[in-house]
């Protein structure tokens, strides 16, 4: 199955909410936030399509002055889920994260999401602490983070992605489309 991985464009928000739809039943992103956030210049919102259809998304936010970034949200349709479109939209917010020369990638996920949890433990996040009534519905959050920058980078040296391959590198290589 061959996977797309490009940034996303003002008529995938339509797919995009649909998604939001399927897989959360709160805190959903609305249609405002997500025209925003992929015209922003301090975000990254990258789409995964398979056979034209889109999969899946990332949303990575990056602040001016912090070493880290955020995993805003990820999400997988639930009819291409467990096919590691989630693991490779996580490479991809390494890759941009190390990309804009930030040391860590950090998120925040509910603390009864037990399958995402693991599924950021086994990809190198650690929890970092926890935040109570974070959701809607009063859920607590677990804050988690992961290293992504290498401490000869953030000397000077040229940055890579310790994990998956820069976006940005990949997408000007490919005119745009990185297929992995």
């Amino acid at each position: 199955m061959a996977v797309d991985l490009r940034p996303a464009r003002a008529s995938d928000v339509d797919a995009l909410l649909a998604i939001e739809e399927a897989v959360f039943s709160t805190d959903r992103l609305s249609r405002r936030s997500f025209r925003r956030l992929i015209a922003s210049p301090s975000a990254a919102v990258v789409v995964a399509e398979v056979q034209n259809e889109v999969a899946g998304y990332c949303v990575i936010l990056f602040r001016a002055g912090t070493k880290g970034a955020r995993l805003y949200s990820l999400a997988t349709a639930p009819t291409h889920a467990a096919r590691g479109i989630g693991q490779q939209l996580m490479a991809i917010a390494e890759g941009e994260t190390t990309a804009r020369q930030k040391h860590y990638l950090g998120l925040e996920v509910r603390e009864d999401n037990h399958r995402a949890i693991s599924i950021y433990e086994r990809a190198g996040f650690r929890r970092t602490g926890t935040r109570s009534d974070y959701y809607q519905d009063g859920t607590t959050s677990i804050c988690m983070k992961k290293p992504v920058l290498r401490a000869k980078e953030s000397m000077g040296e040229p940055a890579t992605p310790s994990t998956g391959s820069s976006f940005s590198r990949a997408a000007a290589r490919t005119s745009g489309r990185a297929i992995l």
